[in-house]
């Protein structure tokens, strides 16, 4: 994390470690500020990789599961990265920032994996790729009166999720949410005269709280844990518009369009509920008596605070076994999912109702 900004989010009752925020407040009404109300979160937890050159766009359309030619200084899209057996290595919002290049925002953790990768391709290309996290600040605001005070501030804003306004050199992008969300980038002096403005009407959370919003919105992230762990079909990736089947071919798109047209999805993404006072974390086992499979029921994709207590999390799980309902954490007398409504239409069998 940038050390000044850094010092400037300590100065506003961050509390830092391992580089990225963890709380303002109590976690669990920051959970709830973040379901009902208007929030403010860093989000030095991601990295934002920055690729520039004359063969930017062919090269990483080459590389990536989406169509990256759609993508412009109006329109974001989510898109993901597949090893040749189309495993995905990591998930990430490609946009472009106010100067024209590409930028890649994912998990800090899954960064450095990615980046050495993505460069062994690069070969004789005229594409340049560096990691622009300690230069490049970001946050994020969610609420139902954030469009308000942000456009008070900038002037435009995204109407739509996936589109994107510069103002000056500060790019704003709408992303999936329950409320009007918003990921922010830009210089420090800006970004810090933003954050200021802002928090007069969001509330200061952590990165648990911005994350909670991601599993209302049912986007998956892989992290460490699940890195190869899912074919983008099984973390919903088609359904929320992550994957192209009509561009050529990338690293896996045999195996994912093969998954895609030959009909045989076994597993999905579900979004539920976890009454446990133990954590889960990404890749975290899951147990059913119903799994026939030597690969298990399935795995945590994320689990975070919920303000009802216990966690909200996604995972992906054999699809008969979800509905069973009866899928548990780690094992079969671990703490049993209770599996609630995903925020957009699936293409399989309907999902477990929730309880």
């Amino acid at each position: 994390m940038n050390e000044s900004w850094n010092a400037f989010l300590e100065k506003a009752g961050a509390r830092v470690e391992n580089d990225r925020v963890e709380c303002f407040s109590d976690i669990g009404e920051e959970a709830k500020a973040a379901t009902e109300s208007d929030i403010i979160a860093d989000l030095s937890h991601f990295s934002v990789v920055r690729v520039t050159g004359d063969d930017a766009q062919g090269f990483l359309h080459n590389q990536f599961t989406n169509d990256v030619r759609r993508v412009s200084g109006e329109q974001s899209e989510l898109n993901s990265y597949c090893t040749a057996k189309g495993r995905m290595l990591s998930v990430f919002r490609l946009f472009r920032l106010a100067d024209g290049a590409y930028a890649l925002r994912m998990p800090q953790e899954v960064s450095e994996g990615f980046l050495k990768k993505l460069r062994m391709f690069v070969l004789m290309s005229k594409v340049e790729i560096e990691d622009a996290s300690d230069s490049l600040m970001r946050f994020g605001v969610s609420g139902p009166h954030v469009s308000d005070a942000l456009q008070g501030l900038v002037g435009t804003i995204p109407d739509a999720v996936n589109g994107v306004v510069h103002a000056g050199d500060i790019t704003i992008m709408r992303i999936p949410g329950p409320h009007p969300r918003f990921e922010i980038y830009g210089p420090e002096a800006e970004m810090a005269r933003l954050w200021t403005g802002l928090a007069e009407v969001a509330k200061p959370v952590g990165h648990d709280a911005w994350a909670l919003l991601d599993i209302h919105a049912a986007i998956p992230t892989v992290y460490e844990g699940t890195v190869e762990a899912f074919v983008p079909q099984m973390a919903n990736m088609q359904l929320v518009e992550g994957v192209s089947f009509k561009k050529g071919c990338y690293p896996g798109q045999e195996i994912v369009a093969r998954m895609q047209y030959l009909g045989n999805l076994k597993r999905r993404m579900y979004r539920a509920h976890i009454d446990t006072a133990e954590r889960p974390f990404p890749g975290d086992a899951l147990f059913s008596v119903h799994s026939k499979s030597g690969q298990g029921t399935g795995k945590v994709v994320d689990a975070r605070p919920s303000p009802e207590g216990g966690y909200e999390l996604l995972a992906v799980v054999q699809i008969d076994c979800a509905e069973a309902d009866d899928v548990h954490l780690h094992e079969a007398d671990g703490p049993k999912l209770s599996f609630l409504n995903l925020p957009y239409p699936v293409e399989t069998k309907d999902a477990p109702q929730p309880s």
